[in-house]
């Protein structure tokens, strides 16, 4: 089969013992980096020395059929250099073409940034959604965020040390400077640490210079107030733009606070 494994996003006290059994006992690892994948066993003492194949964002579509045949007859290992493969990392092309071949694919979890940095930001966790890594170029970040505008659920994102002051400021054009965020640095390493206060205030903190990996998390949109009938008509105007009625209730429900039911029994009822 195929196995995912997750490994330390920086204290490697946290690669589990199931983690370790798979090391020692696999003979073939897909690894994101092999160099990284070296230094893990010698890390965590494993003797054995399976085979390396190198699986990054360059050769994973042409990589993916050989490993998945060779899943077909021994467990082979996926490892990317932290977290969760296929998480913003290599992992989902093979996947893909596994479940499409029909070879089994299984997970060993552990840790997650993305998860790490939410639970500690101090920010609502009943709801989120992660949105990968930041886009480089300004331009780009502001369309991103602009198409978040509205998003209720508290958002995750990855981003470089040399881009997350311009990126804070983006965010407080976008989503406006006193939305609640955290910047969640150094994960479970030594010198981590969790900047929390408004989009400006972080934007500020940011300004000088940050170092080391990043997780941002952003708190939701909070719904604006509108009058029912000008949210049943934005729902109506949904609906001319080719979305179902249903569908069309809950994305002005999340925005707006009102009942979807309320929102497509209303609609339903104009039609008539």
């Amino acid at each position: 089969m195929i196995i995912l494994a997750a490994t330390p996003i920086g204290n490697l006290g946290d690669a589990s013992r199931r983690l370790v059994e798979a090391l020692e006992q696999v003979t073939v690892v897909a690894a994101e980096d092999t160099r990284t994948t070296q230094r893990l066993l010698a890390a965590l003492g494993v003797a054995n020395r399976p085979r390396l194949i190198a699986l990054h964002d360059h050769n994973e579509k042409d990589r993916a059929a050989e490993i998945v045949e060779l899943g077909r007859e021994k467990d082979v290992l996926i490892l990317s250099d932290a977290g969760m493969p296929t998480v913003s990392d290599p992992g989902y092309a093979l996947v893909a073409a596994a479940a499409a071949a029909g070879v089994t694919v299984t997970a060993i979890p552990g840790p997650s940034a993305v998860l790490t940095a939410l639970a500690v930001s101090g920010l609502p966790t009943d709801r989120f959604t992660f949105e990968g890594f930041v886009p480089r170029k300004s331009g780009e970040r502001l369309t991103a965020f602009r198409a978040l505008a509205a998003e209720p659920r508290t958002m995750v994102f990855f981003d470089a040390p040399t881009r997350v002051a311009a990126t804070l400021v983006d965010m407080a054009a976008v989503f406006g400077g006193d939305r609640p965020a955290a910047v969640c640095r150094e994960l479970t390493k030594l010198y981590e640490e969790v900047a929390r206060g408004s989009l400006v205030e972080l934007a500020a903190w940011a300004e000088p210079g940050v170092r080391g990996e990043l997780v941002v998390v952003v708190a939701g949109a909070v719904p604006r107030e509108v009058a029912f009938p000008d949210a049943v008509a934005q729902v109506q105007e949904l609906v001319r733009a080719g979305i179902r009625l249903k569908d069309a209730a809950g994305e002005v429900s999340a925005h707006t606070g009102h009942s979807s039911r309320e929102l497509y029994q209303a609609a339903l009822a104009a039609r008539g």
